[in-house]
């Protein structure tokens, strides 16, 4: 399966690439974003650890049970070859009602194909009201005209 744009990636390749992520998360379904991601994937998002599609797939799926109405903005950092490093923050609350905001960045690795081979994510959650949430678009992808991380000071 090849999944474009494929590396070595440029700016515009790189931020492309950053955004599909996005939509792909912000679609909550577990099943189409284990697709982005090799058959052997690994991954390290805060203290789990993870290999393979499988996995990702479980792995989502309990994420999001748990962080309800989940809502992400991520943001190209840097990128080289085969990498590209982003930073993202995103909103959720639990079933309990408290609002989060959860920022971190990622560091990502991608074979010829363009999936994504390697995964590392460190991530911070901050509660918040819900006075102070940011992100209010209806659940799906993030409008074109919502403000970027950096345009919104985050």
């Amino acid at each position: 399966m090849i999944r474009p744009p494929l590396p070595p990636f440029t700016a515009d390749t790189a931020a492309l690439k950053v955004r599909k992520a996005e939509d792909a998360w912000n679609s909550r379904d577990p099943r189409a974003v284990s697709l982005a991601y090799t058959p052997d994937s690994r991954w390290r998002n805060r203290d789990s650890f993870l290999t393979g599609r499988e996995a990702i797939v479980a792995f989502l799926t309990a994420k999001w049970e748990r962080e309800q109405e989940y809502r992400l903005v991520k943001e190209l950092w840097a990128f080289s070859g085969d990498r590209i490093a982003v930073r993202f923050a995103y909103e959720w609350h639990d079933t309990a009602g408290q609002w989060f905001r959860s920022h971190g960045n990622e560091n990502w690795r991608f074979d010829n194909d363009g999936l994504m081979a390697a995964r590392h994510a460190s991530i911070n959650d901050q509660p918040i009201s819900e006075n102070d949430r940011l992100f209010h678009w209806p659940p799906g992808r993030r409008p074109d005209d919502h403000p970027s991380l950096s345009e919104m000071g985050l």
